[in-house]
């Protein structure tokens, strides 16, 4: 009688994990078509796509009287608005993927004895969003006022056979 219960047992995962896989491929098709846009200071607006990448930019009306500078760091500030957004929105589709997964019985609740694995994956730490600080070697051109041309005789280089 067990043996029965933990065959339908075992079945009813399956069909669930079935279940998940029909919804997470319908996630991914629905996720494939996300897009979010953020506008920062009447200045630009950027689009971005679920993957993060920057698909469309638009100059407000304002942008003419703006600095280069204050133009980039509104590029700047809306592609990561945007791209918050977009990551939010692709969370939002995988929630009920995540619940059905928690309602599903563990392993070890179908396999009598069955040591219960859990993996520990890394936690990736948090990517930077603060932008590249110049840094005092990043200065100007180095420059040489002592210094000869060289002019290499003919025949004599890197395809020379004498190396």
């Amino acid at each position: 009688m067990t043996n029965e219960y933990a065959k339908a047992e075992l079945e009813h995962v399956l069909e669930e994990v079935q279940e998940q896989f029909k919804a997470i491929a319908r996630i991914q098709q629905e996720r494939a078509q996300l897009t979010a846009s953020a506008t920062v200071r009447k200045l630009a607006t950027v689009t971005v796509n679920a993957n993060g990448t920057v698909i469309d930019t638009k100059f407000g009306p304002h942008a003419e009287d703006a600095t280069l500078n204050d133009i980039a760091k509104a590029v700047t500030e809306a592609a990561q608005q945007a791209v918050t957004a977009v990551n939010k929105l692709g969370l939002e589709l995988m929630a009920p993927v995540q619940e059905r997964q928690a309602r599903l019985p563990k392993l070890t609740d179908l396999l009598e004895g069955f040591a219960e694995v859990k993996p520990q994956a890394p936690i990736a730490p948090p990517v930077t969003m603060a932008p590249i600080a110049e840094s005092e070697e990043d200065g100007p051109a180095m420059e040489f006022s002592n210094v000869q041309t060289y002019v290499p005789e003919r025949g004599a280089g890197v395809t020379d056979t004498s190396w």
